[in-house]
């Protein structure tokens, strides 16, 4: 033990120096607050099971991971929910759409944490409130129809969402993470691990396999008590490119490589790619672009790409918090707009119309 340390007298430790503690609802508490019915139950269950068939290349359709950055305001948010359901109704014969509902965010120093942290835009941080409506609003999604997609970041925080989601992604900056790594083990959703920051893929490959295993590990249960949790391994892990700082990493020539590379860690060949960040250049308006040479890539043959993710609300770009918000534009990444997203989304499922058409034709 550090001699300095160990010699300070009691009466040095100042209270100043001690942590500010408030109590939350446990995540059963909250459920039972905001339970689901059993048909929103069943809806579920449904929804992760299309998006497992499409990574196990026993459904043809393409997943595509689609909405806002981050949630911030309810009503855009449901506005969004509205049109993107009756649009996943139009080409549901081609494409699996699941919204976006990402309520917590990284932050690399400091900045607004999401909808589950703050859910008054103000710093105050009523996380309590913040908790209760997110799931609120995952909840309302769901009555849409929609399957729901959120980023897990704090793993104390999955318990109170863990059973509204059909998609789980782990980002760059903890994919490395052992604990995201044992959480993910025991999530009952298929997850996607995204490349580190540096583009590369190893570390997300180490992180599939990981989650592929049973753990036992230090948690908290539904109830809120420490615990030892058991978990029996997640199948149902794959790959999100989402570039890196040498730029991006879904072409032709990175895909081939990262293919084999999963090869020869036997990992199965599904990958998604991620439109936005680094692979767009952090240019929202840029993300057809990429959805296209992607989606070109896959109707040439390549079946390791089973799906994308696109951030887009109701009107293009970003804005910095403040007072006076514009409506439907997002306060974190900047998104690309409905029109734009709608268009490009009923472009692609002709495309993917005429080649099913086409193949199912005798020669």
């Amino acid at each position: 033990m550090n001699s300095s340390v160990s010699a300070l007298p009691l009466s040095t430790l100042s209270p100043a120096n001690e942590a500010l503690t408030l109590r939350l609802p446990s995540a059963l508490e909250l459920k039972h607050q905001i339970p689901l019915n059993l048909l929103l139950t069943q809806q579920v269950a449904a929804h992760r099971q299309a998006v497992r068939a499409i990574l196990e290349g026993q459904d043809a359709r393409l997943l595509v991971i689609v909405g806002p950055c981050s949630l911030h305001d309810p009503e855009s948010a449901l506005e969004y929910a509205d049109k993107l359901a009756r649009l996943a109704a139009d080409v549901s014969d081609d494409m699996l759409l699941v919204m976006r509902a990402y309520v917590e965010k990284p932050r690399t120093t400091v900045g607004w944490k999401g909808l589950a942290y703050d859910p008054r835009l103000d710093g105050s941080d009523d996380m309590a409130a913040g908790l209760t409506l997110s799931r609120e609003l995952m909840r309302e999604m769901l009555r849409r129809g929609l399957p729901i997609a959120t980023e897990l970041l704090q793993p104390m925080a999955a318990g109170y969402f863990d059973d509204l989601l059909s998609w789980v992604a782990i980002g760059a900056r903890t994919t490395e993470s052992q604990i995201h790594r044992e959480m993910a083990s025991g999530l009952g959703m298929p997850v996607g691990f995204k490349n580190g920051t540096d583009g590369g893929v190893s570390v997300a490959c180490d992180a599939m396999r990981s989650a592929a295993h049973p753990h036992r590990h230090f948690g908290v249960d539904s109830q809120g008590h420490p615990a030892i949790i058991q978990t029996q391994g997640n199948p149902d892990t794959h790959l999100v490119l989402r570039g890196g700082h040498q730029g991006p990493n879904y072409d032709r020539q990175s895909i081939a490589r990262i293919n084999q590379d999963l090869r020869k860690l036997a990992i199965p060949s599904r990958i998604m790619v991620d439109c936005s960040h680094a692979n767009s250049a952090k240019d929202p308006l840029r993300q057809p672009a990429v959805f296209n040479d992607v989606l070109e890539q896959r109707l040439q043959g390549d079946r390791s790409l089973v799906g994308m993710m696109l951030e887009g609300h109701l009107f293009d770009g970003c804005q910095p918090l403040s007072a006076n918000l514009r409506y439907g534009v997002s306060v974190t990444d900047g998104c690309l707009g409905w029109e734009a997203t709608e268009r490009l989304l009923h472009t692609a499922s002709l495309a993917l119309h005429r080649q099913r058409r086409s193949a199912s034709l005798p020669a």
